[in-house]
């Protein structure tokens, strides 16, 4: 079994295509994506029609169930991408779930198990008052938010999304945990549970290939050069200067978190 995991594309329909022609290039028997596909500056309305003519399984992150909340509530970007999605679309979002068990192997999650706002293999660690930074999870802190599910337990593989942030972690029990990174944000800053910001430092689209062998998983996490520079001037026109910094650079501003 050799699949392609994709994550946190957030509209960002020229790391899609570039991430895309690779998997076809590589060939795959299945592309599954883990979540936060259209929110954002960019072209949500193209990104979802492309995931819908693709048939890729897709996962509901956590910005689709923030696009589905009354237009007030919602961010600047989740307002941008909602507004921008016609009816199919909707009720293509509407009918994604937070998590789902793919194959008796096979378990998938936008954050973690639980949540779809939840780390699951990083965790922002205090260093001032409000301020924080990101590491990596212990075994424990990974266990521990893997839970007890019966889907999660059976599974040698399990893929989340969420941090963007590319990584192999195993679990107590043995089971493959991959991220594969964000293919259409290369960096962020939230102020949840702490300020903190992630970084990958390059404008790269990411994405991962997962085989199983006779024993156990191989994964490769891959980075995808794509035109950045035209999403990023989107970003800019729109308003949004520090999405365009991190499109170009894949660093936050200095003066952004």
């Amino acid at each position: 079994m050799r699949l392609a995991l994709v994550s946190d594309i957030h509209g960002n329909l020229a790391a899609l295509e570039a991430v895309r022609a690779d998997i076809r290039r590589r060939g795959v028997d299945a592309v599954l994506n883990l979540g936060d596909s259209l929110s954002g500056p960019l072209l949500p309305l193209e990104t979802a029609q492309c995931l819908m003519a693709e048939g890729w399984f897709s996962l509901a992150g956590n910005h689709e169930r923030q696009m589905q909340a009354p237009l007030a509530e919602q961010g600047a970007s989740d307002a941008h991408a909602s507004a921008q999605l016609g009816e199919a679309e909707r009720a293509w979002m509407a009918a994604l779930r937070p998590w789902q068990a793919w194959s008796d192997e096979v378990f998938l999650c936008h954050g973690t198990p639980a949540s779809d706002a939840a780390y699951l293999m990083e965790t922002v660690q205090p260093v001032a008052p409000a301020q924080g930074v990101l590491r990596m999870a212990t075994q424990a802190e990974l266990d521990e938010r893997l839970g007890t599910q019966g889907a999660v337990l059976k599974a040698s593989l399990i893929a989340c999304g969420h941090t963007h942030v590319p990584r192999v972690m195993r679990s107590a029990r043995g089971a493959c945990v991959v991220n594969p990174g964000s293919v259409g944000r290369p960096a962020y800053d939230d102020t949840r549970p702490l300020c903190h910001r992630v970084e990958m430092g390059s404008p790269d689209a990411r994405y991962a290939i997962v085989e199983r062998h006779r024993q156990g998983w191989t994964v490769s996490l891959l980075a995808v050069p794509c035109d950045h520079r035209a999403m990023a001037e989107l970003a800019r026109q729109r308003g949004r200067a520090e999405w365009a910094h991190a499109l170009l650079t894949g660093f936050m501003p200095l003066s952004a978190g």
